[in-house]
C-alpha cells in the first residue's frame, strides 16, 4: 500500500466492534459535530463515475464509504437526502435500477473529501439472471479488494429487518474484515411501539458479526429522521477528528 492510500480500517484493532458489544441506537450528535457534517454535506458532491468492472475503480486516494443493501431498500433516496439534492442518485420503484458501482466525490480533495459509493442493490431484482450474477460479483470484489473503503454502511428496511439476503452479505464483510454499520431506513413507515422490538431483534442478529459497528442509525428519507446523525458519522470516517 502506498503512502498516499488511505488505511483500509477505520481505527486500531482495540476499536474494532466485537459481538461483545450491545448494539443500540445512535445518540444525537454533538451540535459542533453535526454543524461539521452539514457543512461538508452542503459543499461540492458530484457524480464522478459509474463502474462495471474492478479495473474501472478511481484510484484509491481518498477515503470512502459505500451504500449496501437489498433491492429497494432506499438507497437512491437516502443518498439524496444527506447530501440535500433532489437528483444526485437516481431512485426509482424498480428493483435493481442501479446496476453499476456509483462514485461520487464528496468535498474538495484538499480539505480532505472522500468518496461516497452506492452499490447496486443485493437479493431480488427486475433484471436478467447473468446481469444480476454479474454485478453481484463486482460488489464482493469490491468488498473485499477495497483498500481505501473505510467502512459499509448496510441498509435494512425497518420495516422488515434482517433477511437472508442481508445476513449473506454481512458475513462476507466479517470473512473481509470490513467494519460495517447498520442503518434502518423508513423510519417513519415504522410504528413507534414496534420500534423497541425491531432494534432488539436487529442488534441479536448483528452481535453473530464481529464486523459489525456496534450503534444503529434510524433513518427516514421522508421526514429527514436521522439524518444529521447520519451525515455525522460518515463525515467522521471520511475526514477522522471532523468535529
Amino acid at each position: 500500500m502506498s503512502a498516499s492510500t488511505p488505511p483500509r480500517s477505520d481505527g486500531p484493532a482495540a476499536d474494532r466492534p466485537t459481538s461483545a458489544f450491545t448494539f443500540r441506537p445512535m445518540a444525537e450528535p454533538a451540535p459542533e459535530a453535526a454543524e461539521a457534517a452539514r457543512k461538508l454535506f452542503a459543499g461540492p458532491c458530484d457524480f464522478l463515475k459509474g463502474v462495471v468492472a474492478m479495473d474501472g475503480l478511481p484510484p484509491p486516494d481518498r477515503r470512502e464509504v459505500c451504500f449496501a443493501g437489498r433491492s429497494n431498500v432506499g438507497k437512491s433516496s437516502l443518498l439524496n437526502a444527506l447530501t440535500g439534492r433532489r437528483s444526485l442518485a437516481r431512485t426509482s420503484n424498480t428493483p435493481g435500477r442501479t446496476q453499476e458501482i456509483n462514485f461520487f466525490a464528496l468535498g474538495r480533495p484538499d480539505a480532505g473529501g472522500g468518496y461516497l459509493v452506492d452499490l447496486p442493490g443485493y437479493g431480488y431484482a427486475e433484471a436478467p439472471k447473468a446481469k444480476v450474477d454479474a454485478w453481484q460479483g463486482l460488489i464482493r470484489a469490491y468488498l473485499a479488494g477495497r483498500v481505501s473503503l473505510a467502512r459499509v454502511f448496510v441498509l435494512i428496511d425497518g420495516r422488515h429487518g434482517i433477511k437472508p439476503a442481508d445476513e449473506a452479505t454481512m458475513t462476507d464483510l466479517d470473512r473481509a474484515a470490513v467494519t460495517f454499520q447498520v442503518v434502518l431506513t423508513k423510519a417513519d413507515k415504522t410504528r413507534p411501539a414496534d420500534r423497541d422490538r425491531l432494534i432488539a431483534t436487529v442488534g441479536q442478529g448483528l452481535a453473530r458479526h464481529p464486523a459489525a459497528f456496534p450503534e444503529l442509525v434510524l433513518t427516514s428519507s421522508e421526514t429527514g429522521e436521522g439524518i444529521a446523525a447520519l451525515r455525522t458519522v460518515v463525515a467522521g470516517v471520511l475526514t477522522p477528528g471532523r468535529g
